[in-house]
């Protein structure tokens, strides 16, 4: 047995012990497929924080937390006999097979790009064939501004997108002008709402256009705010002071500063 098949047989009979009514752990027999969902998202976004920080001790263990929630739903489904781990990992094997026949079926050689369309006309091929359209296996629980993206893209196959960079970034100054209308005219709260998330979806759609993860891009810039405010913070306490002592045209003149340095 390899060093990895070993493991993951431990990882597969700890998680079987946990789950055992004869004297498994009260937490982890008391969950479901639904309790536990929001703690598989949550290591997925940690496991994507270990990696922006560049921290592979963190991303290694992080991938281990990940692979738990894996181990997780499969004990589970196998308990109500729907499907087991190795279902899953057999799945996802035939699934890759299946979707690189210019690897495993001695198919042509293929670029970066032709293996893209490659993958999304197979994909597509599969949605014909469960009788979806071409949206309806984008998960509607997607952070929004993932699901923005993949919506956007998943158009694009079909011809349903802007030609270029230029006509996403016009829909910006587009959508930009109606929620001013919107907000100048007092059209009302639901009108604002719905125009700002006009908004929103053109920028991503553009950053699709200019090669920008809107996800990663924004997580960037927040963890760029913090550390800036957070430098604003230290400035203060070296006098003293705390951020709520000072007037807004001084915490301007600071931030100012720390962006300078």
């Amino acid at each position: 047995m390899s060093r990895a098949s070993a493991g993951l047989e431990r990882l597969l009979a700890i998680m079987r012990r946990l789950r055992d009514p004869s004297g498994g752990c009260p937490w982890d027999l008391k969950q479901s497929f639904e309790s536990i969902a929001p703690y598989t998202i949550e290591e997925a976004y940690e496991v994507a924080d270990a990696i922006d920080r560049k921290n592979y001790s963190d991303l290694r263990s992080e991938l281990g937390d990940l692979l738990f929630q894996v181990v997780f739903h499969s004990q589970l489904a196998e308990e109500a006999d729907l499907f087991n781990f190795d279902d899953v990992a057999e799945g996802i094997a035939e699934k890759l097979t299946r979707r690189h026949p210019h690897v495993f079926a001695g198919g042509a050689e293929q670029s970066v790009e032709s293996v893209g369309k490659s993958w999304e006309t197979l994909k597509a091929d599969e949605r014909s064939a469960k009788g979806l359209g071409v949206l309806d296996d984008v998960p509607v629980s997607l952070p929004a501004l993932r699901r923005a993206e993949k919506l956007g893209k998943r158009a694009a196959t079909v011809g349903f997108d802007w030609p270029s960079m230029h006509g996403a970034r016009a829909s910006i100054s587009n959508e930009l002008a109606e929620l001013d209308e919107a907000i100048e005219g007092h059209q009302g709260q639901e009108r604002i709402f719905e125009e700002f998330g006009d908004l929103l979806f053109s920028v991503v759609n553009l950053a699709r256009h200019i090669g920008v993860d809107p996800e990663h891009a924004l997580r960037v810039s927040c963890n760029k705010f913090h550390g800036r405010f957070t430098a604003v913070e230290t400035l203060l306490s070296r006098d003293g002071r705390r951020v709520q002592d000072v007037s807004a045209e001084e915490l301007d003149s600071l931030w100012r500063q720390v962006k300078r340095s």
